[in-house]
């Protein structure tokens, strides 16, 4: 069976690298089943983007809901402030305890009850706020863990899990996003909106993303506070 006749399951959070990554696995001739985790973050902007860029790259999509903010232990899942005093070394307060690990498990369970055997999650080793889970090592291990922990797995038919970003910076993505004709001022990526869904400039997800376009040489598309 060659890639124009499977599907793919891309974790979609209505941000511009997960919106790259559908459009990555739609290029690549995948049908792209997205699925979305509303995870009680603490805005619902990333949501209503997921919604639009499903309408125009995915062939279904799924907003699953799971409350991680039971848990707690992130200032995106909590009351808690989101530092915006620019990006640090180290593992910021917007760290959702295994908030990949989860995902992707979900994503697994789609893709093996789906008879898919692809995923396309769009994290990033370079230009990140340096959460652990997305490194390529931890991508690598949750590909090993899928070949072990399902039905189809054990039976040899494997899963692989795509991660075409990992070794871009965000100049990178955002002349990728260009080249594919993607309008990224639909995605939203701040932890922090006003109300109105207005940017935050200050927060690492909006310092990140507005140095890639400048360091890319294109207009910064995000409606800003």
């Amino acid at each position: 069976m060659n890639a124009a006749s499977k599907s793919a399951v891309v974790l979609l959070s209505g941000g511009l690298d997960s919106m790259v990554c559908a459009a990555l696995a739609r290029e690549a001739g995948f049908t792209v089943l997205a699925l979305t985790i509303d995870y009680h973050q603490r805005h619902r902007v990333e949501l209503e983007a997921a919604k639009t860029i499903a309408a125009l790259l995915a062939d279904r999509h799924i907003i699953l809901p799971i409350d991680l903010s039971a848990f707690g232990g992130s200032s995106l899942t909590s009351d808690s402030p989101v530092p915006k005093g620019g990006v640090e070394a180290g593992i910021p307060s917007t760290y959702v305890p295994a908030r990949n690990t989860v995902f992707l498990s979900l994503a697994l369970a789609w893709a093996e009850a789906s008879g898919s055997r692809d995923l396309f999650v769009g994290v990033n080793a370079l230009d990140y706020s340096g959460y652990p889970d997305c490194r390529p090592d931890f991508i690598a291990a949750f590909e090993a863990l899928a070949n072990q922990a399902t039905k189809a797995g054990v039976e040899g038919d494997k899963f692989t899990v795509h991660a075409p970003l990992q070794q871009m910076t965000k100049a990178d993505i955002a002349r990728e996003a260009a080249r594919l004709g993607l309008d990224a001022g639909i995605s939203h990526s701040c932890y922090d909106p006003a109300p109105d869904g207005g940017a935050c400039r200050l927060c690492d997800a909006c310092r990140l993303r507005s140095r890639g376009f400048a360091e890319a040489g294109l207009p910064d598309p995000t409606r800003y506070q």
